[in-house]
């Protein structure tokens, strides 16, 4: 439909290109992109107020689309501007080819229509006209944000608005500019003005909100939205959506439940409202409404996967109740992948042998060649027959691409070498991973000297900062830490394992001898962790901040400029850390030339631990995970009683190796154990 309206604006049939655009907005009212579409032709008739009414239905049903906002900051011109454009759309350049006016109108119209070259050309033959004029310079800023240029585009816009400080146009496009550049304080302040200066600003709400909840001020970010999402307002369901979302993130639960609920009604199949509510349920850890609400979504639309994957989840795997629920799901969508894999793993964890087979075989019915189902049929032949079920693995490895999914086969097949007791080739097959992967992954991080004395602790204020630092060595199971956590809703970042992570003293590996040695200040380590928290999302409360690496030297910036702060370490008996890390890996990629290399460094870091603990160098709390590590409701009620509160279980993950494992290598990894025994000690671990 989109390309036949176009090709209408390109032959001039206006008319034409309306009747068409209307046409879709009544066969598709919730597609934003039809409604922007209509509110381009309605500008190209001239009727710029009817435009700007569809261009705020369109920001309505998709208020986090950046190109509407676009859109609508290239009709926010001055009255004056508005008239002489819509003569100059009605002129022939050719008649006058000097009127700047028609180059200005037909490089709106190109803007709009995402015809980027043809603006391009247009602006460049303007600027010949007059290569200062404001409007010109405002709009070459928002050609450079739709092009990516977005410095240029600020340039632009700041020498624009010397000449119209109150144009809403040049202030939005500077707002965009500095949006792009994650300069979120000056976007938000251009956007307010835009707010003061236009006859209605609800439209520009939600793009407030947004910024606003970039810098960590949620609950500041649901109020903005309040007034778009009374019942009298009849708010789209992408408008409740994301105002939910907010008011989830700002702790205002019951407002939360309100907007998401009315969202999900609206349309069943929001799959991130439905996320969202179900981060809420286990925040608030309803069931009931959980239950009742997903049930009812069910009843309207028994195609909803998530909303099933969702419902099963409520049950305990391996109950009545929770094959009850699959049954259920696999007579609503026959056939689904999605339901046969949580038949297969719900009958996997109830350790019915035949009921997994059974399973399995189903499963690899849909998908002849589906990981987890193959790997069962191998595994259960591996008791029978170890070197035809391994002959068969090593198959599924040369079958497998290069990449993740090799990776996980050849960590497989070391895991069954395990098995089977075969422990020397396990270690080689583990090992052979590592090196393939060796040139791309972290050298170990240096750490550094003792110092000869410590900064004093300095005195907790009453309105200090209390975060939480949490870390762990490889092999720790520090992540599972993390997704009980995220499980419970806490407040925990995780950004420093993902793109785009915080660039403080703290995301450096090499912090600690930096400090040591003088080269950084101990007070700009922690100024530029505060600087950084509302830009992750932090404006108060107690953060949990899950740390790339730890160096007892850190306590040099710790100790006078965070006294409030506590040091939570995920903990293994050394020998099965040393063994989980070449078994499994770690979520810090660091090197691992060799057992007896990795085992001297985690020595020497987990001996740092045991000094912090010894000599209470700072605030502390260790979390021995041996034993609980694979049960998440064993390690939601052990990490609860550690930190005080009532957390949830995060989802059932691949198992690690038992604990104590690491003694049938005793005599294969002799040498690396002889270096870790002393700090496992040290821990409380048993010395054989």
């Amino acid at each position: 439909m989109q390309q036949n309206i176009l090709a209408s604006l390109a032959n001039g049939a206006i008319e034409q290109a309306l009747e068409l655009a209307r046409q879709w907005t009544a066969a598709e009212p919730d597609l934003a992109a039809a409604h922007r579409t209509l509110a381009h032709v309605l500008a190209r008739s001239g009727d710029i107020a009817a435009a700007l009414v569809a261009l705020d239905l369109a920001a309505a049903l998709a208020p986090e689309d950046a190109g509407v906002h676009h859109d609508r900051a290239l009709l926010l011109v001055r009255e004056g501007d508005t008239a002489a454009a819509q003569a100059a759309l009605g002129q022939t350049l050719g008649l006058d080819p000097n009127h700047l006016p028609a180059y200005l109108a037909q490089a709106r119209l190109a803007i709009g229509l995402d015809q980027l070259d043809e603006a391009t050309r247009l602006l460049r033959t303007a600027s010949r006209i007059d290569p200062d004029h404001p409007q010109l310079l405002a709009l070459d800023g928002l050609l450079a944000l739709r092009l990516g240029n977005h410095s240029r585009a600020l340039v632009l816009a700041t020498s624009a608005a010397k000449a119209l400080p109150d144009d809403p146009q040049v202030l939005s496009v500077m707002g965009f500019a500095h949006a792009a550049q994650g300069q979120l304080a000056f976007a938000e302040q251009a956007f307010r003005r835009v707010a003061g200066l236009v006859p209605d600003a609800r439209p520009l709400q939600p793009l407030l909100a947004r910024l606003v909840a970039a810098q960590g001020r949620a609950d500041e970010a649901a109020a903005l939205m309040e007034p778009l999402l009374d019942e009298a307002a009849a708010p789209t369901p992408a408008l409740l959506r994301v105002g939910g979302i907010y008011a989830l993130q700002g702790g205002r639960h019951d407002q939360a439940r309100q907007w998401l609920g009315r969202a999900l009604d609206a349309r069943p199949g929001d799959t991130e409202a439905l996320r969202a509510l179900m981060a809420l349920w286990a925040g608030t850890n309803d069931q009931e409404d959980a239950r009742a609400t997903l049930e009812r979504l069910l009843q309207v639309d028994p195609s909803q996967s998530m909303a099933w994957a969702a419902r099963v989840a409520l049950e305990q795997p391996a109950t009545a109740a929770a094959a009850e629920v699959l049954a259920r799901w696999q007579e609503a969508m026959p056939g689904h992948v999605p339901a046969l894999e949580a038949a297969f793993f719900n009958a996997d964890r109830s350790g019915d042998l035949e009921a997994t087979r059974a399973a399995a075989a189903r499963l690899l019915e849909a998908v002849p060649e589906h990981p987890a189902a193959l790997q069962f049929e191998v595994e259960s032949q591996l008791v029978e027959d170890p070197d035809t079920a391994l002959a068969r693995a090593r198959q599924i490895l040369e079958a497998a691409p290069e990449g993740a999914e090799r990776d996980a086969a050849g960590a497989w097949i070391g895991r069954m070498l395990d098995r089977v007791g075969r422990t020397g080739e396990a270690l080689a097959q583990w090992q052979s991973l590592h090196d393939a992967h060796r040139a791309t992954r972290v050298p170990l991080p240096e750490l550094a000297p003792v110092p000869e004395a410590w900064p004093a602790l300095a005195a907790i204020g009453p309105d200090a900062s209390r975060p939480l630092l949490l870390w762990g060595a490889p092999g720790s199971g520090v992540e599972r830490v993390v997704d009980t956590l995220a499980a419970s809703g806490a407040r925990l970042l995780t950004d420093r394992f993902r793109p785009n992570p915080p660039q403080d003293h703290l995301q450096s590996l090499e912090t600690g001898p930096a400090l040591a040695a003088g080269r950084v200040a101990p007070d700009q380590v922690v100024a530029s962790w505060r600087k950084l928290l509302p830009a992750r999302g932090v404006d108060r409360g107690q953060p949990i901040d899950w740390l790339l690496h730890w160096d007892n030297a850190l306590l040099l910036a710790l100790r006078p400029h965070l006294p409030g702060g506590c040091v939570m370490v995920a903990l293994r008996d050394p020998r099965d850390m040393l063994l989980d890390w070449l078994s499994t890996g770690a979520v810090l990629p660091l090197q691992l030339a060799s057992a007896d290399e990795a085992a001297r460094w985690l020595a020497a870091v987990l001996g740092q631990i045991a000094d912090l603990r010894d000599q209470e160098l700072y605030p502390y709390l260790l979390l021995p995970l041996d034993g609980v590590v694979d049960d998440p409701v064993a390690l939601a009620t052990a990490l609860g009683q550690a930190l005080g509160a009532k957390l949830q279980p995060a989802a059932r993950v691949p198992r690690r190796l038992p604990a104590g494992r690491w003694r049938a290598y005793a005599g294969d990894l002799a040498g690396a154990f002889a270096t870790l025994t002393p700090v496992a000690v040290r821990l409380g671990y048993a010395e054989a």
